[in-house]
């Protein structure tokens, strides 16, 4: 039997002592490092990866989602205008049925006609009968058969209109907070229909009555723009359209509309109060030539009559009417603000 001297002593110690250490190197190393080689660490491990690359995917695909609505509502913004450009170049004035319904009037074109020349009939046999010249009679005749008719629905149109940009953030709000509260737009639209003033919810109304007949909102809601050709009407229908094709958060884009409409009417309403001045000035300065004649006349009849009955004085007068209305027109524009 070999003892352990004869082994030390042996060739084959260097070898048996060399295997040894690397067997317990070996087993020491393995000891330490299982735990991080475990089913445990690598199934968690496995899932952070799966979850970051999760995350990763989920975020890339609301960057594509996000990228492709914007891509979607521009798409939208440029058909509109397009759409609008093309109305535009196609009848740029309105039709006379759309023209008297945004007056508020029900006229047809023959009882506008007739009215037409029952005015310029008036005016002509007024002034023939005070004693005027023939020529200042057809002057007459023709203001109030193309002038007079057109300025009074102009007027109405124009009063209409202001009183619709009154009222009109008002129905918008109702359609807010019933879309808010969880109900169709539809359905908001009829409150507004019913508790809006008029001509707002007459106009609503009319929308609606679009719908019943099975015309989509986002194509009934495009002939409010038609019958009151505001910007207002304008934004109202691009929202509406937009949503309706690239969806989105509608309440939150008409509470932004109704916000913007409220932040015009009340830069509109700043620009009439700095522009105020202006307008009386030239309120005043286009009163004093009739102020002044009216005097003369009551002061010394004799002197004014002069340019009543002598052809020289009648051309003096039709050139200072044109003058005064020239610098009547100028002054108008210098302060019309358009916002």
């Amino acid at each position: 039997m070999l003892d352990l001297n004869s082994f030390l002593e042996s060739p084959l110690a260097p070898y048996a002592t060399t295997f040894l250490i690397v067997l317990s190197v070996v087993g020491v190393t393995f000891t330490v490092l299982m735990p991080f080689f475990s089913e445990d660490k690598l199934g968690k491990r496995k899932d952070n990866l799966v979850q970051k690359g999760a995350v990763k995917d989920i975020a890339g695909a609301r960057k594509i989602d996000v990228t492709a609505r914007r891509k979607s509502v521009q798409d939208q913004l440029k058909n509109i205008e397009a759409a609008q450009a093309a109305k535009k170049k196609k009848a740029d004035k309105p039709i006379f049925a759309d023209w008297i319904g945004q007056a508020g009037l029900s006229w047809s074109k023959p009882k506008f006609y007739i009215i037409s020349v029952i005015c310029g009939i008036f005016l002509f046999s007024l002034s023939f009968l005070s004693g005027q010249v023939l020529w200042v009679s057809l002057g007459a005749l023709f203001v109030g058969t193309f002038g007079l008719p057109r300025f009074y629905v102009s007027r109405k149109r124009k009063k209409r209109f202001s009183r619709f940009l009154d009222e009109f953030p008002n129905a918008v709000d109702i359609i807010v907070r019933g879309i808010k509260s969880g109900m169709p737009l539809a359905d908001c639209v009829q409150i507004a229909a019913l508790e809006a003033k008029d001509p707002v919810g007459l106009e609503f109304a009319l929308v609606l009555d679009k719908m019943h007949m099975g015309v989509p909102m986002s194509e009934a809601i495009h002939s409010m723009p038609k019958r009151v050709p505001l910007q207002e009407t304008n934004f109202l229908a691009i929202v509406i359209t937009i949503q309706s094709q690239a969806g989105g958060s509608l309440s939150e884009a008409l509470g932004n509309l109704s916000k913007t409409l409220r932040d015009r009417k009340a830069m509109k309403g700043k620009i009439r109060a700095v522009s105020q001045e202006a307008k009386s000035s030239a309120a005043i300065i286009g009163s004093l030539p009739f102020f002044v004649t009216g005097m003369l006349l009551l002061i010394a009849p004799d002197y004014i009559r002069v340019l009543t009955n002598t052809d020289i004085g009648l051309i003096l007068i039709a050139i200072a009417a044109f003058w005064m209305s020239t610098g009547i027109f100028v002054m108008r524009k210098m302060i019309d603000f358009k916002i």
